[in-house]
């Protein structure tokens, strides 16, 4: 299996957008470590056609580099199927799936060569999010595919899910603020023992960073890694707050060394390596991706 790259906040680029050319070859938004360039919901149906002619010129731009990843968001398995064969396409790291259902993902990833060496991020965000037996038949579906290890993570559709309940996130609300805060939970509870790592939601007010800030706190407190980003301000503020404390981090370290014994104390705390070396690992990725306080 694949060591799965840290993300961190991924920022979406509408594939309409007028520098996308120059995003792509790394003249703008170069230092944001995540883009999703997408085909989606950012594209309004009328104009789908000239944004898969701006993506695919920039897709010829598009040079890897370094601990930096660039995902398309296909809007549908026949946008996936046309995307895969483009000049370009192996540049990009991998390919947001939405509206993934236990119903079509099997559409999607028949859209791809069995050698295809893209990641793929699911995003949940149907009605049937809503129902925990759909959801956990999903899970044991894509936990017993052939392409399972293809899945980087998934991701939640929050503004989608709040459409299906003809709602918008209240300015000065997190998203666990609403009735799609408990969805979150069970969700975290349905994928992430099955080894799946989740996303969170987008945060659509991006002059609100006090209400941001709440809503990132209970993100790491759900599980989530990573955040969708709307905003190129959004990302750094995001990052900073996956920066890992000193003492967690020693805390880690100490819970991970071979010769820790069965419970110990530790800045008043009790550790227990056998019930908390998944806690440290976590720690480790993102001080080693994010740095620490």
């Amino acid at each position: 299996m694949r060591s799965k790259p840290q993300l961190g906040a991924s920022l979406y680029v509408p594939a309409t957008h007028p520098d996308l050319v120059a995003i792509a070859a790394g003249e703008k938004l170069a230092d944001i470590r995540s883009l999703i360039f997408c085909t989606e919901d950012a594209v309004a149906d009328a104009d789908l056609s000239r944004a898969l002619k701006n993506l695919q010129v920039a897709l010829r731009q598009l040079r890897p580099r370094d601990g930096y990843f660039r995902f398309v968001r296909a809007r549908s398995p026949a946008i996936l199927g046309h995307l895969i064969s483009r000049p370009g396409i192996d540049a990009v790291d991998g390919f947001v799936l939405p509206k993934v259902t236990a119903d079509n993902i099997e559409h999607y990833m028949g859209q791809m060569p069995a050698t295809s060496r893209h990641w793929v991020m699911p995003t949940l965000e149907t009605r049937e999010v809503f129902q925990d037996a759909d959801m956990q038949y999903l899970v044991r579906l894509m936990d017993a595919a052939p392409w399972r290890d293809r899945i980087h993570s998934l991701r939640i559709g929050g503004n989608d899910l709040l459409s299906l309940l003809h709602m918008r996130r209240p300015r000065g609300r997190t998203i666990y603020e609403t009735p799609v805060g408990h969805v979150i939970a069970r969700l975290a509870t349905t994928f992430i023992p099955y080894g799946f790592s989740l996303s969170a939601p987008v945060f659509e007010h991006f002059d609100d960073t006090e209400t941001l800030g709440r809503e990132i706190e209970v993100d790491l407190n759900h599980g989530l890694v990573g955040k969708t980003a709307i905003h190129p301000t959004q990302v750094p503020f995001i990052e900073n707050h996956y920066r890992v404390d000193q003492k967690d981090l020693e805390t880690a370290l100490r819970i991970l060394n071979h010769d820790a014994p069965g419970v110990f104390k530790l800045h008043q705390s009790m550790c227990e390596p056998a019930t908390h070396r998944p806690w440290a690992r976590s720690i480790l990725d993102a001080a080693r991706c994010f740095g620490c306080n």
